[in-house]
């Protein structure tokens, strides 16, 4: 009996988790849906693929209203947006803290934007955890040996 409720109690935490994740995600996609309708060039995109015309390399996702080059999220170059999609991979409990690859992998995987490799790879290296907790890749220091006092001037 008690183990079942540990099992609950267990489940009931992860939905709780899985909850707030989808939450601040659906905030996510309403923040970049907005800043793109305020960008002329994308604002085009979007009100073309509206009227269901086609416009190479780009679709219109059907439930967010996302516009998708490849099928990939097109993220505006807005500096609050910006910040908030590798806080989303890098800081997340699942993530683990992954570092610089692995969080450009993952934040490749779903969206896109000028500047993203090297925006991601800033990000993580100023991130202040992975600084402190990082390996240290080379051999131990040897020992300190002083330089001999000259005997001439």
């Amino acid at each position: 009996m008690n183990h079942q409720k540990m099992i609950k109690q267990d489940e009931i935490q992860a939905s709780k988790f899985f909850a707030v994740k989808v939450d601040s995600f659906s905030n996510l996609i309403d923040s970049i849906h907005k800043e793109l309708w305020q960008h002329s060039k994308y604002r085009i995109t979007l009100q073309d693929l509206g009227k269901g015309e086609s416009v190479q390399d780009y679709s219109l996702d059907s439930s967010s209203q996302i516009l998708l080059p490849r099928d990939l999220v097109v993220v505006p170059n807005d500096p609050t947006i910006l910040l908030n999609i590798p806080q989303e991979w890098h800081y997340s409990p699942l993530a683990g803290q992954p570092g610089q690859e692995k969080t450009l992998r993952l934040v490749k995987q779903d969206s896109h934007w000028s500047g993203m490799t090297q925006f991601i790879k800033d990000h993580v290296s100023s991130c202040q955890q992975c600084s402190r907790n990082k390996n240290i890749h080379h051999k131990n220091f040897g020992l300190l040996k002083p330089l001999p006092i000259p005997n001439v001037p």
